[in-house]
């Protein structure tokens, strides 16, 4: 396949990807982020201010959805590993039959069906609606974004053009953040009933998170064939058994400081995102249609943020553009605890600082994983993106779980009082400084425990060319 003026021809190996390529595959996660941002900003909202759930109960609503994502992601992603298709390769088939479905999943999300004229009845009904549709739309996100991220050890096996990639990728998801945050602006001052509000935006987003992923598979697949191709020629090793690689992957060291790293940082990020909505509202005395405006200023800071540190990356070393990043959005966060409602611009400051930390947390753990993947091949011989990523995605959505679990029993214990269709109540001062104490402290505990762990991950850029030495003298004597 020639795909530059040079007739250059790309293989798996080759150290660059084409612009097209990048392209391709940073649109894929475009409509994922928007239907993904919109639940992390606005679902506990939504859940404790329209459909009138305690936030104690709304907050465990995802939690529970957990305890099958924790079989449903690992065996996802060895699925994907072993999938076998011709025309699509191993990973594209899931995008391309899982796109619809995840779709609708979400948009169910933010329907509230009125099962019952009774208050308490119909409050444990909805309950339990949103219990089934979290976790069958859980299992859909699963099945699109776990074999699109596997996706990035098999476009490149550069240790640079990985962060590169990462860097398109994360451009359209935080691009995808920013854009449901504009839609959100839109539609809250063009439509007064709350529901109808989330119902348009769920709608809008769910639509475009179907084009992007079928623009991904289009606009990756032969560079993914080309891989599959080059992968199928080579003499296929024995097979390991599901069990026991759930068992070994967790031998492989540098996987369980990733892992742990990308946990600190999504629990930070979204006890961050989840917790920030109320801190506007009610701390800083502001309207709901205030958040997305906030939000904004976070990410436009952290994608414009993406390519600075992609190319600083380059210089020092992932582990330094993490250290500094995430150092920038403690200071941030530590300083949101003491503003005040007439502090508004201090609070927008504070937003773009956070912007720049919370780009490391996006990027560095993403490009990490791929270097992990390929030393578990030098030690075993497999390729096991798919089952890597399942325990990425798995933790990717406790964190999300977990930091609306913490925020909603902090509150409901503290006393917040929930609203009914889109009212804003009185909080008691308990209910306030809870608020408080998980936009900072709480965060920061999180953010400070991933740059201890960050500090001791052993890969570095002289190890893994050391790796890739290793695997392309193997991959020579077995062609």
């Amino acid at each position: 396949m020639l795909d530059d003026n040079d007739g250059f021809k790309h293989t798996p190996t080759s150290e660059k990807l084409d612009f097209k390529t990048k392209l391709a595959y940073g649109v894929g996660t475009l409509g994922q982020s928007m239907t993904g941002n919109i639940g992390v900003i606005f679902m506990l909202l939504f859940f404790t201010n329209v459909a009138g759930i305690p936030a104690g109960l709304a907050g465990s609503i995802l939690m529970i959805g957990k305890i099958w994502d924790a079989i449903n992601d690992p065996m996802v992603g060895w699925l994907t590993d072993n999938t076998k298709s011709r025309r699509w390769g191993r990973r594209l088939p899931w995008l391309l039959y899982g796109a619809i479905p995840f779709a609708i999943s979400r948009f169910l999300l933010w329907v509230v069906p009125q099962f019952s004229a009774n208050q308490s009845s119909n409050i444990w009904l909805l309950f339990w609606y949103y219990v089934v549709i979290g976790v069958i739309s859980e299992a859909l996100f699963t099945v699109v974004n776990l074999p699109y991220a596997a996706m990035t050890p098999e476009l490149t096996q550069d240790y640079d053009e990985r962060t590169n990639l990462n860097s398109f990728r994360f451009t359209f998801s935080i691009s995808g953040d920013i854009l449901s945050l504009v839609l959100a602006i839109i539609i809250f001052s063009q439509i007064a009933d709350p529901q109808q509000q989330y119902l348009v935006l769920a709608g809008i987003c769910s639509l475009v998170a179907v084009i992007s992923l079928y623009l991904c598979v289009y606009g990756t697949r032969d560079r993914i064939l080309s891989f599959e191709k080059e992968r199928n020629q080579q003499e296929e090793p024995e097979k390991i058994p599901l069990l026991e690689q759930l068992t070994t992957i967790w031998t492989n060291k540098p996987f369980l400081f990733v892992i742990s790293i990308f946990l600190c940082s999504w629990l930070g990020a979204n006890v961050t995102a989840s917790i920030l909505p109320y801190f506007i509202i009610y701390c800083m005395g502001l309207q709901n249609s205030d958040v997305p405006l906030v939000m904004i200023v976070v990410q436009v800071t952290a994608l414009f943020m993406l390519f600075v540190w992609s190319h600083l990356s380059k210089k020092i070393g992932k582990k330094m553009v993490y250290l500094l990043g995430v150092s920038l959005w403690i200071i941030a966060t530590g300083g949101l605890f003491f503003v005040q409602p007439q502090q508004i611009w201090l609070m927008y400051i504070i937003a773009m600082i956070a912007g720049v930390g919370l780009s490391t947390a996006y990027l560095i753990p993403a490009s990490m994983i791929p270097d992990v993947i390929d030393l578990d091949e030098l030690q075993t011989g497999q390729r096991r993106e798919g089952i890597y990523y399942g325990f990425m995605v798995l933790l990717q959505k406790f964190g999300l779980a977990f930091g609306l679990f913490l925020v909603g029993n902090v509150l409901q214990a503290l006393g917040f009082n929930p609203s009914v269709a889109g009212q804003i109540s009185t909080q008691p001062d308990s209910a306030l400084l809870a608020i408080r104490i998980v936009v900072s402290p709480v965060t920061i505990f999180f953010l400070s425990l991933g740059l201890i762990l960050n500090y001791f991950y052993p890969l570095t850029r002289d190890i893994h060319t050391e790796i890739m030495l290793k695997l392309k003298e193997r991959r020579q004597e077995i062609g």
